[in-house]
């Protein structure tokens, strides 16, 4: 006979290293520095607690990192840039008109502590 259970468990991290941390003055800022790196490519920014940010994760491929993942719940963020955006909105427009879209990620508690420690830093 074949056991067909699943279980869900939920271990969220419990650090996120952050190794490289850049303000932006504006929205618009960030905004214009996600359109540059992306090279033309559509990317996003996140949103949470009226800060705006980008971040790059470091990949797990690597032992080091795969390591720290699994046995201290710890992920590296390589780069992460931020701006202050008090009130959401679902796109930010630059005024070389290009329009980079962000995602509202308030109900997400990992995104939310980060923007709280973002505004401390400022």
């Amino acid at each position: 006979m074949v056991k067909n259970e699943v279980n869900v468990k939920y271990e969220p991290f419990e650090e996120i290293v952050i190794m490289e941390c850049n303000f932006f003055a504006t929205p618009d800022e960030i905004a214009r520095f996600t359109s540059v790196i992306a090279g033309g490519k559509l990317a996003g920014l996140y949103w949470a607690e009226g800060v705006v940010f980008l971040y790059f994760p470091l990949p797990a491929s690597t032992e080091t990192a795969a390591k720290e993942l699994i046995e201290n719940k710890r992920v590296y963020w390589t780069f992460l840039g931020y701006a202050m955006m008090p009130k959401y909105q679902p796109t930010i427009e630059t005024k070389e008109k290009m329009i980079v879209p962000v995602v509202d990620m308030s109900s997400n508690p990992m995104f939310k502590k980060v923007a709280n420690w973002l505004k401390e830093q400022k």
